[in-house]
């Protein structure tokens, strides 16, 4: 098992904060944008949490 500061990493463009991979992610992990549903949802409806 790897360390949590091994694992890759990225920055959500909606709240700012960095997210890292999880094994959900595993096979798409390039096209994963956003940390959340919630974050994802807020950038389709065009609002940006403060």
């Amino acid at each position: 098992m790897r360390k949590k500061s091994e694992l890759p990493s990225k920055i959500c463009p909606v709240c700012l904060r960095p997210f890292v991979w999880r094994k959900k992610w595993a096979k798409d992990w390039e096209s994963v944008i956003y940390c959340s549903e919630r974050c994802r949802r807020s950038a389709k409806h065009g609002k940006q949490n403060d």
